[in-house]
């Protein structure tokens, strides 16, 4: 029977944004706009990194596993919005559906934890300057990153398998622009009482987690600063973490925007933070650490001469 369920429904229907027929294509250009921008953007900050012997350090080798990741994660998302608004035509098939869940879910988690990691390379880097080249070797940012990388992958593979388990009838509408994980659950047939048990478990370990080490190190960060407090301190703190606690706070307040408005009714608030969350923060890393990092700003200027 539960083959049955599972086959009966082949594809589902994604309503995409909340608009009136006549503003298709006004969105349709201005999302395709966003889109190319940040795959321009961050594909020039790994450009940049690659090409520029300066920019070979812990924190910028992170920052272009972070781009590659914003580049990544818009893609799982954007790329069907664009096609289904172009088309006319919301389906997706079953199994092109589930994949859209892991990707996603694999993605926000590498996001989630390399932040994290670039949050303990500014804490080495202003609290104990002088064993930075010996704490942060090559050999640790290779795990720290490979950890990032095959923890994300078991929490998407987790969540994935189990909604691979449960059923669908006979609903197959999805209010929303892709296939969220929360939205498949509500229409499953099934008892997703272990879906929402793993969520709960697992997501502290890939999102409060994260989010408590960032505090902790930019806690210390503070305190050293206080300790000796200097204008040239404060100046070169702000210069080394600034444009990381601008990407921090834009990523993790739309994050909680997505949080606040899926707990209540309203779906049309819920996919406007999901916009927000997909498709506008990884648009604006790039601008963010070009125009508030100065190695950024001057390796562009000698990319260009």
């Amino acid at each position: 029977m539960r083959r049955e369920n599972q086959s009966s429904v082949s594809q589902f229907l994604l309503l995409g944004l909340p608009m009136q027929p006549e503003q298709q294509c006004v969105y349709f250009a201005l999302f395709l706009g966003m889109y190319l921008t940040t795959v321009l953007g961050n594909l020039l900050i790994i450009l940049l990194i690659r090409l520029d012997p300066r920019l070979h350090t812990p924190m910028y080798f992170f920052l272009s596993h972070l781009a590659l990741m914003d580049v990544s994660f818009s893609s799982v998302t954007v790329p069907k919005m664009l096609m289904n608004m172009h088309t006319q035509d919301l389906s997706i098939p079953y199994a092109g559906c589930v994949t859209q869940t892991y990707f996603f879910i694999f993605f926000a988690c590498c996001d989630n934890l390399i932040l994290a990691v670039m949050a303990y390379d500014r804490y080495v880097a202003i609290c104990h300057p002088l064993h930075y080249t010996i704490i942060m070797r090559e050999e640790l940012c290779l795990c720290l990153l490979a950890g990032s990388w095959l923890l994300s992958g078991a929490t998407a593979l987790t969540h994935t398998l189990l909604l691979a388990q449960l059923s669908f009838c006979a609903e197959n509408i999805i209010p929303h622009f892709f296939c969220d994980l929360a939205a498949l659950l509500k229409l499953s047939c099934s008892d997703t009482s272990l879906n929402e048990l793993v969520i709960f478990t697992l997501g502290p370990a890939v999102a409060i987690f994260p989010l408590c080490g960032i505090l902790v190190s930019y806690g210390h960060i503070g305190l050293s600063i206080l300790r000796v407090p200097s204008t040239k301190g404060i100046c070169r703190a702000l210069s080394t973490c600034g444009s990381h606690l601008s990407v921090v706070s834009l990523f993790y307040g739309t994050s909680m925007a997505v949080y606040l408005s899926s707990s209540g009714q309203s779906h049309d608030k819920d996919i406007i933070a999901s916009v927000m969350y997909t498709v506008v923060t990884p648009l604006m890393n790039p601008f963010i650490y070009s125009l508030r990092n100065r190695d950024m700003t001057l390796a562009l200027g000698r990319l260009f001469r």
